[in-house]
């Protein structure tokens, strides 16, 4: 694969430079980005790839949703419905795509919705009769035509964009300057005991402008897994042999966190929709042991024949420092976006 990659480099230097052609244009106004009147505030990143953006949305839900009406928007991906759709008691992962079903299961005081025209998707939610007071754009640091208010930029750890290259060569979406629209530049999956010393060391490889802002963040697990009936702690059934179960981008950390020498890992494509012969091949391997999955998966994986042995570990962001500077902002940009 790496060969290849390397073959492919003339490629890369050509989508790099579509993408920042198209990049030149929507920043120039010659082609259209739509403003809207109310704080929309975008989460993505450079690369493809799991960079934690769905506990980082999560995160912002949890910050805002007590003191404001939210709506997050989402392409919904791999979803077999069309068009915008608002989540409702009808809504499954099919229907609305599994992060955003995720958002509408654990938070119901939140609007959740799904549309790849993302400005078609912010009208038709501002037409609701329950209009929300902020948007929070999934996904969407490359979509140029809606012209958020607020940018947050995730790049890992251990894949940070300075080191990448455009797509096919590397993962990138874009060229690395696609960096000086955030406002924020938030690191995930470091490790927990990050000295100051290594963080100072990553902004100054990130070469962030005067006025941008660094965070640095963690995968933060549960110590306890869930089914529909019951919770066990985590050091109940790390020693119990078990099925571990993911469909994600890096599934490595979840893994390294609940195995031991006992337990089979089994690992599907990201956002993958398990067909009858997967779960019969997974029912086949667990017998009567439990299976332990992603939250993600779970939403995915909870109305099919494995739901009796079925349980999920929960994830979230947490700061490494800093939370309440970067809360601080956040709530700025809100509360002077909703005055003006």
């Amino acid at each position: 694969m790496n060969v290849l990659r390397k073959i492919l480099f003339p490629f890369a230097v050509l989508y790099g430079f579509i993408t920042s052609i198209r990049n030149f244009l929507f920043d120039r106004g010659t082609l259209k980005s739509t403003s809207f009147d109310i704080p929309v505030i975008a989460v993505g990143n450079l690369s493809v790839g799991g960079t934690g953006k769905t506990p980082q949305i999560e995160y912002l839900i949890r910050l805002l949703s007590d003191k404001y009406k939210v709506a997050t928007l989402s392409r919904g991906y791999k979803r077999i419905s069309e068009g915008f759709v608002l989540a409702d008691s009808t809504s499954n992962a099919k229907i609305l795509g599994d992060e955003p079903f995720q958002f509408y299961q654990k938070f119901p005081n939140i609007q959740v919705a799904v549309d790849a025209n993302r400005t078609n998707g912010i009208t038709q939610l501002l037409s609701q009769k329950e209009k929300p007071e902020i948007i929070l754009l999934d996904d969407a640091y490359q979509h140029r035509k809606v012209k958020a208010g607020f940018y947050i930029l995730l790049t890992s750890y251990d894949d940070l964009y300075a080191d990448d290259f455009m797509l096919p060569t590397g993962n990138l979406r874009e060229t690395r300057s696609g960096a000086n629209r955030a406002n924020i530049i938030v690191v995930t999956k470091c490790p927990k005991d990050l000295s100051d010393q290594n963080q100072e060391e990553i902004r100054l490889k990130l070469n962030l402008n005067c006025s941008q802002q660094i965070y640095f963040t963690f995968i933060d697990y549960d110590d306890a897994i869930y089914s529909k009936q019951e919770k066990i702690a985590v050091n109940e059934i790390k020693s119990e042999a078990k099925v571990l179960l993911a469909g994600i981008a890096k599934p490595k950390p979840f893994f390294d966190y609940l195995k031991n020498e006992k337990d089979e890992c089994l690992t599907y494509p990201d956002h993958h929709h398990f067909s009858d012969s997967d779960l019969d091949e997974i029912q086949n391997k667990a017998k009567s042991k439990k299976i332990i999955t992603t939250e993600k998966d779970y939403v995915r994986l909870k109305d099919s024949k494995l739901i009796s042995q079925l349980y999920y570990l929960p994830i979230k962001s947490t700061f490494i420092n800093q939370h309440q500077n970067f809360d601080a902002t956040v709530l700025e940009y809100v509360k002077k976006n909703l005055e003006s």
